[in-house]
């Protein structure tokens, strides 16, 4: 197969990461307001401070954006369609956690939600590595933060009965 031209290949990581940072936003829509409402959860003494959820995750949306491009530069989205039909899927997911926890306030349904994300993360990036090693490696960061994410889910649920209903 031909090397793809430069062009589409920049339009192409422009195209996976303004999807990617685009999911971001809508999750962050959710949580624009959440500042407080986490201040006062009664949170584990592990739980990071809210500050470093923004540059965390703006990382992880980097490295999910590029790894996308990455499958996708193997010959588009038809021969990759299963990896990056679940990477969108696991993107909607992602997003939907923060209006489930922030805005409904649904601590356990929260934490089934985080799970499934988990287990979506997990599928994306085996079916990364079939296609292109390197971006299964890039998501591995994110599989760790969301495994960390899901035990802050649980313990911030199992705390805070009256804010989790």
């Amino acid at each position: 197969m031909a090397p793809m031209p430069l062009a589409p290949q920049l339009l192409g990581l422009a195209g996976w990461l303004v999807l990617t940072f685009g999911m971001a936003a809508i999750g962050g829509i959710a949580s624009a307001k959440a500042r407080g409402f986490y201040r006062d959860l009664v949170r584990p003494g592990w739980a990071p401070p809210g500050w470093l959820f923004a540059p965390v995750w703006s990382t992880l949306y980097l490295l999910m954006g590029i790894a996308a491009w990455l499958v996708w530069r193997e010959g588009g989205f038809a021969p990759a369609a299963t990896a990056l039909t679940l990477f969108i899927v696991q993107l909607l997911v992602n997003a939907l956690w923060t209006w489930i926890f922030f805005v409904w306030r649904k601590g356990a349904l929260a934490f089934l939600e985080v799970l499934l994300l988990w287990a979506l993360i997990l599928a994306t990036t085996l079916a990364f590595r079939q296609v292109r090693p390197v971006a299964a490696v890039l998501l591995l960061p994110y599989l760790a933060w969301v495994t960390f994410a899901s035990a802050l889910t649980f313990a911030e649920w199992r705390r805070n009965p009256g804010l989790l209903g």
